[in-house]
């Protein structure tokens, strides 16, 4: 079963300002199969130039290959044959522009970060295995993934998962049901207190969701307000230990020993964020922790990187029954500087580069094309689907930390004075080179409600042009009026009370280039309106801590992008995550229904645990969570979105309460030319959805899949 995203979705690409970056994307790779190393070859040759997909290419069933073939390297390991190993029904990858491949060879990447490898959060985007569902062409589809048909009750109180049949963990052990509840029962709901539950298993009224098993592969889900976008919510971030949404499935018959309900070695107060549960649990670092993703873990050194290698159970398959993945290992090194990365790209040492994960940028682009020839690679461009590009935004629960200046922090002619003050056309012109559009800052320009007639368009157009104009005398005028001036004469206002005034912007000391280009502009467009804006450097290891604590101002170097419907990836829209613009309230809601927030009452907000706060009555995080709630629980479409576009007009009228300049600018990835299987922005439905988290790309697009025309020369 697979579902079709309903709306009107455009896949064009926005205008570009640059002939030199159009210059570069390269359209010409062809997928290749031969006899050295492959598989059965049955599916020929694929012009990738030419195969392009569409919406609705998900919902078309996949034949069935009637024989399957394995890597020739796992011939002589002790294993089951092949068919043994796949489940009943292995997924078949439907992606329209691959073509049959070769096994072998070693895919050579990096990864940019100054944390270490056990916080290199973007290796986990290459992989979709762990996740129950998969988003497909860029977001349009949802598709099988772990579970291969789902099914609904009339008013979608209820939903039945099937997983597939005869699934196995990466060490060959079943994967059943049980998986699943180990994490839910043993891991989240009260009890022990380990983990919040996800959105998706949260009602409407605020009650947690019911799950009975009714056989090692059936599983049913019962709220008691419909859940018409479950489907969406399960396709969003990537599922499983080591991966960054919601985790789902755990291995059970391993990570039990590590748990205190199963072993009363472990101590009541283990801690799944700390400790030996965190390094056992993730995939990236543990070689004996069991998988469902296409790889697992072969090596782990913190400092220098991740080396996995292939799982031979993994239960998806190209077309022609070939076992994924083709390609034996891949390695991901650990690199502090970009401008190291930039260089061995350019010296052929980086197999693929994908541009966000590697501070790799629009700017580098010139470079990369003088050596693109002699370092045998490929420079592609992709749209981002970004709704801000680099954006900034205030904590809007700093209040619980300061009261003189969270109250100017609410009051949203501080933020507007901001936008009106920022010159967005110099940023689109020097980071994003005159791609993509100007924005107030939005959500992800893909996303389905801003397309949905009637009024889906006109209510993104309305966000999108709110306060995105350049108008400094306006920005000034607001100033006045929240009754801040220059009373000493210094050039920047102070409070009315004539305090001295300064908006903190705390960075993340890793930020990437375009990050501190944008602030270092924000901070001077800011004093030319008189507004004293200072950069202040946070430890990288520090930085999230500080702020879901509710302890740090404003927040940058980040961008809002979603695909789908907004309501599978809310965090944007409203404070549902900790991570975003209202980090207090979220922890708020994320705990609704756990009876979490009737303790500590007593104690102040931001002292709590974790730190919380309760929305004010009848502000706009309250009428939004009332909305957001009325909408996940309304099973007809038109009524649901309707819900949304008020629920974006509370941001156009209250807000805002984030900021962008740049909408849906161009991405830059590169690869070697011996790399087949990649695909194009012409083979992607809307050109590329490359910077979502939520959609996680590359995995939408089956690394697994990919392989070495040459594997010997890649080995």
């Amino acid at each position: 079963m697979s579902i079709t995203r309903r709306g009107l979705l455009s896949g064009a690409a926005l205008a570009a300002g640059s002939a030199l970056l159009y210059g570069c994307s390269s359209g010409s790779d062809k997928n290749s199969s031969g006899s050295d190393n492959s598989g059965s070859g049955n599916s020929g040759d694929t012009d990738a130039s030419t195969t392009s997909a569409k919406k609705g290419d998900a919902t078309k069933p996949v034949a069935r290959p009637t024989s399957f073939q394995e890597s020739p390297a796992l011939k002589g390991k002790g294993l089951p044959p092949v068919d043994q190993r796949l489940p009943k029904n292995p997924y078949v990858i439907p992606h329209r522009w691959t073509g049959a491949g070769k096994y072998g060879g070693k895919l050579q990447m990096v990864v940019f970060g100054t944390t270490g490898a056990a916080n290199a959060s973007s290796v986990a985007e290459f992989f979709y295995g762990s996740s129950l569902l998969r988003f497909l062409n860029d977001g349009l589809d949802i598709g099988p993934g772990l579970v291969d048909q789902w099914s609904a009750n009339d008013d979608t109180t209820q939903w039945t998962l099937h997983f597939r049949e005869g699934m196995k963990w990466s060490d060959g052990h079943p994967f059943t049901v049980d998986d699943v509840l180990f994490w839910w029962e043993d891991m989240v709901l009260p009890g022990h207190d380990a983990l919040v539950p996800p959105a998706s298993n949260v009602s409407g009224s605020g009650k947690l969701v019911t799950m009975h098993k009714t056989d090692d592969n059936t599983l049913t889900l019962t709220w008691d307000t419909p859940a018409p976008l479950f489907p969406d919510e399960l396709a969003t971030w990537v599922n499983g230990p080591g991966g960054n949404g919601p985790i789902w499935v755990l291995p059970k018959h391993y990570l039990k020993q590590f748990h205190p309900k199963y072993n009363k070695k472990v101590g009541k107060d283990w801690d799944v964020t700390g400790g030996l549960w965190e390094q056992k649990a993730d995939f990236k670092r543990n070689p004996d922790l069991p998988t469902m993703n296409g790889y697992k873990c072969k090596t782990f050194d913190n400092n220098n990187g991740i080396t996995l290698e292939r799982n031979p159970y993994y239960y998806v398959i190209n077309t022609n029954g070939d076992q994924l993945p083709y390609i034996d290992q891949m390695q991901f090194t650990m690199q502090q500087k970009a401008e190291t990365i930039l260089l061995q790209i350019q010296q052929g040492t980086v197999d693929y580069c994908h541009g966000r994960f590697n501070n790799i940028t629009l700017g580098d682009v010139s470079t990369l094309s003088s050596k693109k020839d002699s370092g045998n690679y490929d420079i592609l461009l992709w749209n981002t689907g970004s709704g801000t590009g680099d954006m900034f935004f205030f904590n809007y629960d700093y209040i619980a930390k300061d009261e003189k200046y969270g109250k100017l922090i609410r009051d949203p002619r501080l933020v507007r004075a901001i936008s009106y003050g920022w010159d967005r056309k110099t940023t689109q012109k020097t980071l994003y080179f005159g791609t993509g559009e100007l924005t107030t800052g939005t959500l992800g320009t893909a996303t389905a409600e801003f397309h949905a007639d009637p009024d889906g368009p006109q209510s993104y157009k309305q966000w999108r042009d709110a306060y995105n104009s350049y108008d400094p005398a306006k920005a000034k005028s607001l100033l006045a009026e929240l009754g801040l001036k220059d009373v000493n004469g210094d050039g920047y206002v102070e409070f009315p009370d004539g305090s001295k005034l300064t908006i903190d912007v705390p960075y993340s000391a890793d930020i990437g280039k375009d990050g501190a280009a944008k602030d270092d502009q924000l901070v001077s467009d800011m004093k030319k309106i008189g507004l004293r804006m200072l950069r202040v450097p946070i430890a990288p290891s520090a930085f999230a801590d500080e702020w879901t604590s509710g302890s740090l101002m404003s927040h940058t170097n980040w961008e809002a992008s979603n695909a789908g419907t907004i309501l599978g990836a809310p965090a944007w829209l409203l404070p549902v995550s900790n991570s975003y613009w209202a980090p207090l309230e979220a922890s708020w809601f994320t705990y609704t229904g756990t009876g979490k927030n009737e303790t500590e009452l007593d104690v102040a907000p931001i002292k709590r645990h974790p730190p919380r706060m309760k929305p004010d009555a009848g502000g706009p995080i309250e009428k939004l969570t009332s909305l957001y709630n009325q909408a996940i629980s309304e099973s007809d479409e038109m009524k649901r979105n309707q819900l949304v576009w008020q629920m974006i007009k509370i941001h156009v009228e209250e807000g805002p309460f984030f900021l962008g300049s740049t909408a849906n600018y161009q991405g830059v990835t590169t690869k070697n030319r011996d790399l087949q299987n990649v695909p194009t922005a012409g083979n992607l439905a809307l050109g590329g959805d490359i910077n979502d988290w939520e959609a996680p790309s590359p995995a939408m697009y089956d690394p697994e899949c990919w392989y070495w025309t040459n594997p010997e020369q890649h080995s």
